[in-house]
């Protein structure tokens, strides 16, 4: 028996064509991002470019970021997917109004625009406030682990990135008993044992490297003094540390200061060589620089009765060469390991969340341990309250035992916020000697009854589901770019895009 099909005529002319804006129903994605996109501030987008300039003009700026909000909401984060996408996938002609931006313009524009993209996140959190999203109840704080866009394959010693520079200069495939001799190989050569000698060697390898490139021998930039300020570490507890506390703390000056003037990381191989060893060395010289001020401050201190400290402090014996070891494909990316994982190049994501779901801040770190970025995280997710005009302390703040941090707790509670974290981990049986008193005592009360024990609860309903929704649904599970700055605009896209889906799901539902 016969039967009628729908036809399907592919090379059916339309006589009226349809419009972009009835490709895709009312409650798509599409349309959220771009009516968010509609209520932002893009001034400083715009900024830098010449309209009316002589050449190809520029895709607008607030098609772009749509693009990429809308991207990387869908988990599609690398550039060439991304225009592949705006080829095929209707919801991307949409945003694109059936343009197919290169992927090199994309990664460009992403690039360029790093810090103005890391802002989208501000923007987008000021839109959750104003549909009712975010509210000031108890704030959830926890880290998680993602994967940096690096092989530990790639992490060297001061020597290791010292023998690569000098193979590369000198152009040669010997094998390395060639290069060495009968020596080990990995002990720094003759002509590099004193910082004079390693300055001159150094340079003129730099220099024969440029020369190879045709490129002109950039003059080597001379090396800053370091100073310590034992006031600044002493405040710290330097004083009961003794002297291994103060290059620790001279250390995290130093990170604080490369975070504030966070550098690109560089695309060439031997320039990132050469970006590695001077990271190196002035690692090696804050530590110089914090065991001689420590030494200083050692034998000028005064006990309570001004009597000159007694005691047997060991001399300063710097080290032949820089100390520790460096990721060439990403500098500022550690060794790191999460529970049930091998160790792996990563950062440490920190996160503040709202019961609702909603990201409050989202920042990196370098430290493996969640220790002492408590107040840090609150302080910033309090700040990103402020500028939407919420000024009003939270109800609480809920973290892991692995931020137990006495003075930083402490200092929290006297703003007049409640603290709920665990001085100890779930898997320790009883107490921890000496801990019976105190703080330690109160809260573990306090995580004891029905109230403690309900906020706590909220962790598992609340911040741990965001990583579950963000690394295994979206498949954020590893940085695509480099860097301290590239990764944490990438970080801030990440969340920005979360707490979207969420204002579209609000949207949604108050629409229906």
């Amino acid at each position: 028996m016969a039967r009628d099909f729908v036809s399907c005529e592919r090379g059916q002319v339309m006589l009226m064509p349809p419009s972009l804006l009835e490709w895709l129903p009312e409650d798509h994605l599409v349309w959220t991002v771009l009516g968010a996109v509609d209520q932002m501030d893009l001034d400083r987008f715009r900024e830098g470019y010449r309209l009316g300039a002589a050449g190809r003009a520029p895709y607008d700026p607030a098609m772009l970021v749509a693009l990429l909000l809308y991207a990387y909401a869908r988990g599609n984060r690398s550039s060439r997917r991304i225009e592949r996408a705006c080829l095929e996938d209707v919801a991307y002609k949409v945003i694109t109004s059936m343009r197919v931006p290169d992927h090199s313009t994309i990664a460009e524009f992403r690039r360029r625009h790093e810090s103005e993209i890391a802002e989208l996140f501000d923007q987008v959190l000021g839109l959750c406030k104003e549909a009712g999203l975010v509210s000031l109840g108890v704030i959830m704080v926890d880290g998680t682990k993602i994967k940096a866009n690096a092989s530990m394959d790639q992490n060297r010693s001061y020597s290791g990135v010292v023998r690569e520079i000098l193979r590369e200069a000198e152009e040669t495939d010997r094998r390395e008993d060639e290069l060495y001799g009968d020596a080990r190989g990995d002990e720094l050569p003759e002509q590099l044992r004193t910082p004079e000698r390693r300055r001159q060697t150094l340079a003129d390898a730099k220099r024969r490297i440029e020369e190879r490139k045709g490129r002109a021998v950039r003059p080597q930039e001379p090396e800053q003094d370091v100073e310590v300020d034992p006031d600044l570490v002493l405040g710290q507890g330097g004083k009961r540390g003794g002297r291994r506390e103060w290059p620790r703390v001279a250390r995290r000056e130093l990170e604080s200061r490369r975070e504030r003037q966070a550098e690109p990381i560089l695309r060439d191989r031997e320039d990132r060589l050469f970006q590695a060893l001077g990271r190196l060395e002035e690692n090696h010289r804050v530590d110089v620089a914090a065991n001689e001020a420590y030494e200083r401050w050692r034998s000028s201190s005064r006990d309570t009765l001004g009597r000159v400290m007694k005691g047997y402090s060991k001399p300063f014996v710097p080290p032949e060469a820089p100390d520790g070891a460096i990721n060439l494909s990403d500098p500022d990316s550690r060794v790191m390991r999460s529970k049930g994982l091998p160790h792996r190049q990563a950062y440490n994501v920190q996160t503040a969340v709202t019961e609702q779901q909603i990201i409050l801040a989202a920042e990196i770190s370098l430290t493996a341990a969640d220790f002492g970025q408590l107040e840090p995280i609150l302080d910033r997710a309090l700040a990103h309250l402020s500028r939407h005009g919420i000024t009003e302390p939270p109800e609480a703040v809920v973290g892991d035992a692995g931020y137990w941090h006495t003075r930083q707790i402490q200092a929290i509670a006297d703003r007049g916020i409640e603290v709920l974290i665990p001085p100890d981990g779930a898997a320790r049986e009883g107490t921890r000697p000496g801990w019976e008193n105190g703080l330690y005592d109160r809260m573990r009360e306090k995580l004891t009854t029905e109230r403690g024990r309900t906020l706590y609860a909220l962790r598992k309903t609340t911040i741990e589901p965001v990583f579950g929704q963000i690394k295994y649904n979206r498949r954020v599970d590893q940085f695509m770019r480099r860097g301290r700055a590239a990764v944490h605009s990438e970080l801030r896209l990440v969340a920005a895009t979360h707490n979207l889906l969420k204002l579209h799901n609000h949207w949604i539902a108050n629409t229906a």
